[in-house]
């Protein structure tokens, strides 16, 4: 199997800008890809600013790795010229199995035969998209956590059609970038994090949409209880409430379903986005850390 030497992401959201990023940042050329030329404006000053948070918190100074890899990075709001070349295709777009699966049949078209697809679905399979792909035998799910340079953790699921070379290809890939490599050795709808993950958010949400206590003192219980340095919505924020919402909301669980309606109508209706948009269940960029026991 041919190394990764190429990249192209799909989607400068919060965490597809991170993967490209990271990518550039160990040393790969790669093409961040949007729908509009003004969209990848925005993401520009994203990637300046995780430029300067790689500053402070990997490199300890100005300049060096962190500002090299914005060289590596091109962009385009153009698919066919964003992949032309590429080894790996990555795809970051919104939690929407039709929209996936719309950018999968449009992808086939332009990209080259050779081209590996992964999928950063956080919670859906990778054979509900396989067949939109063209090359299910080529295709797999390789799915990052937020804050990529600190939680370096690379999930890789793939169906039962994909190419064990295939698959191994992305492991060895997951590691040159920096990532630890998490091989599933199955498809597991929510795959290890999010199996772990949401039904501790839940348990938090459900405390807040009940009435129970409000979002920051559900944070400081945990991380007083936990010793942890965050608490369940602060980690909310980061994940961006637009796929907070895209998650409950097609579950068919009605308590989720009530969770999603508040989401929409107390955050996402009133542009309260998240950590990206500068405020969310806190106001940004100011978060409190963790109290001290009593």
């Amino acid at each position: 199997m041919t190394d990764i030497n190429a990249v192209a992401v799909l989607g400068t959201g919060v965490l597809g800008s991170q993967i490209a990023y990271q990518i550039a940042y160990a040393g790969l050329p790669v093409t961040a890809y949007d729908i509009s030329d003004e969209i990848l404006e925005s993401a520009k000053t994203r990637f300046e600013g995780l430029a300067a948070r790689y500053e402070k918190e990997v490199d300890g100074a100005a300049g060096g790795p962190a500002q090299a890899a914005l060289k590596l990075m091109r962009y385009s709001s153009d698919l066919r010229d964003a992949v032309q070349n590429t080894d790996l295709v990555i795809e970051s777009v919104p939690e929407l199995l039709d929209l996936k699966r719309d950018v999968y049949t449009k992808l086939a078209k332009v990209a080259p035969d050779s081209t590996i697809f992964a999928s950063n679905t956080s919670t859906l399979l990778p054979s509900d998209l396989a067949d939109a792909t063209g090359r299910p035998d080529r295709f797999l799910s390789l799915h990052f956590a937020n804050e990529i340079w600190v939680h370096n953790t690379a999930e890789i699921m793939g169906h039962p059609g994909t190419d064990p070379a295939v698959y191994q290809t992305i492991v060895t890939f997951a590691r040159r970038i920096g990532m630890v490599p998490i091989e599933l050795k199955k498809e597991q709808s929510g795959y290890v994090i999010n199996t772990l993950s949401i039904p501790w958010f839940t348990a938090a949400l459900k405390l807040y949409v009940d009435g129970v206590a409000d979002p920051q003192m559900i944070d400081n219980v945990w991380r007083i209880d936990k010793s942890a340095t965050e608490g369940p919505f602060q980690n909310l924020d980061r994940v961006g409430l637009k796929t907070v919402y895209d998650i409950y909301a097609r579950s068919g669980n009605e308590q989720m379903q009530a969770i999603a309606k508040v989401v929409k109508e107390e955050y996402l209706d009133k542009g309260r986005l998240g950590e990206a948009s500068g405020e969310g269940f806190y106001k940004y960029a100011e978060t409190p850390t963790a109290s001290a026991k009593k």
